[in-house]
C-alpha cells in the first residue's frame, strides 16, 4: 500500500471505526456529578455498542441508544435510537433530556465540542485497551451505585485473562502483523490498538515495535522483510467488501506471496462483531478465536 495514502486513510478510520491515531483531547469530567449519583436519577444515553452492552450488564436504564445493525441487548428494544456513534442527532439526544451522555475518547476529538455548545453533559470512556475499560467500567459502577457488579464483570475478564497467559506460558511468541481494512485501503495495527492489545495479551508479538500510534500507513515491502508467522485481517466499515478487497489484493499483489504467513497458510480474517476498534465484553470469546489462530501449529 502506497504512503502516499496516509492522510485519508487516517480519516476514513476515525470516521468509519472510531480509530484514534494518538492525538487526543483530555478526557472531560462530569459538570453536574451531583445530577447522576445513582442510577434512579440518572437519564443516561449510551452512544456506541459497547457502552450500551455495559450499561445492560450493570442491570442500568437508559434513555436513549445507538442506532446499529447490531443486535443490542433485549431490555433496550423500545427506547429511543440516536443515530451513528460517529455522528449521533445531536437534537435527538437533547430531547431525552440526558443528566449523562457516554461515548469513547476515539470520537472525543469530533464529538465533544458538539455535546459543549448544546451544553450537554458528554463523558467520553477510554476503551483503547481491555484494562482501560475494565477501569471504567469500576468507574461506571461507583458512580451508578453499581460497585458489586463492576467488580463482577471485571473479575471475570481478569480471570480470563489469567487463563489466556497461563495457557500460553512456554510457548513461542508468534510473530503477528494485524491489518485493519477499510473500503478501499487498509492498515497496519500496532500493539497500541485494542486488537494489538488482545494479541500482546495472548502471547504474540507485534511486528511493529516502538511506534506511539495505534494505526500506520501500510507499506508492503517494509512489512515482508518483518517476516511475520501469522496475519490477522480485521475487516470494518463495511465487512464483506473489506475481505473481498483483501482477498483480491492477495492474489494481485505478488510481493503477499513471499510473506511466510501466506506460504503456510496463517491469514485469518477476525470477524467484527467479536474483533471491534474497542474494547467490548465480547472479549473473552475474541481471546478463544485469537487462541485458535495464533497457536494452530502448536
Amino acid at each position: 500500500m502506497n504512503v502516499k495514502y496516509t492522510a485519508w486513510l487516517l480519516v476514513i478510520v476515525l470516521v468509519l471505526a472510531g480509530c484514534s491515531t494518538g492525538a487526543r483531547a483530555e478526557q472531560s469530567t462530569s459538570a453536574n456529578p451531583s445530577a447522576t449519583d445513582s442510577a434512579s436519577s440518572a437519564r443516561i444515553v449510551a452512544t456506541t455498542v459497547a457502552i450500551t452492552e455495559i450499561m445492560s450488564a450493570l442491570d442500568l436504564p437508559l434513555v436513549g441508544k445507538p442506532t446499529s445493525t447490531k443486535t443490542l441487548p433485549e431490555q433496550y428494544k423500545d427506547i429511543p435510537d440516536v443515530g451513528n456513534p460517529m455522528s449521533p442527532d445531536m437534537e435527538k439526544v437533547l430531547s431525552l433530556q440526558p443528566t449523562d451522555v457516554l461515548s469513547v475518547t476515539t470520537l472525543q476529538y469530533d464529538l465533544e465540542p458538539k455535546f459543549k455548545d448544546l451544553n450537554m453533559n458528554a463523558e467520553f470512556l477510554n476503551f483503547e485497551s481491555l484494562q482501560k475499560m475494565e477501569n471504567e467500567i469500576l468507574k461506571m459502577g461507583t458512580k451508578f451505585d453499581r460497585v458489586a457488579k463492576a467488580k463482577e464483570i471485571t473479575g471475570q475478564l481478569d480471570a480470563k485473562v489469567a487463563a489466556i497467559k497461563k495457557a500460553t506460558a512456554g510457548k513461542k511468541s508468534p510473530k503477528v502483523l494485524i491489518l485493519l481494512g477499510v473500503p478501499g485501503s487498509y492498515l497496519v495495527a500496532t500493539e497500541h490498538s485494542y486488537i494489538g492489545d488482545l494479541v500482546k495479551i495472548a502471547g504474540g508479538t507485534n511486528i511493529v515495535q516502538g511506534e506511539s500510534v495505534e494505526y500506520l500507513a501500510s507499506n508492503t515491502e517494509y512489512l515482508q522483510k518483518s517476516n511475520p508467522d501469522i496475519i490477522l485481517r480485521a475487516a470494518h466499515g463495511m465487512p464483506e467488501e473489506v475481505v473481498k478487497m483483501f482477498d483480491e489484493d492477495f492474489k494481485s499483489n505478488d510481493i503477499w506471496k513471499h510473506f511466510n504467513a501466506v506460504k503456510t497458510g496463517q491469514v485469518y480474517d477476525l470477524p467484527e462483531p467479536l474483533f471491534g476498534t474497542t474494547a467490548s465484553l465480547s472479549a473473552p470469546q475474541a481471546f478463544d478465536e485469537l487462541l485458535k489462530m495464533m497457536y494452530a501449529s502448536s
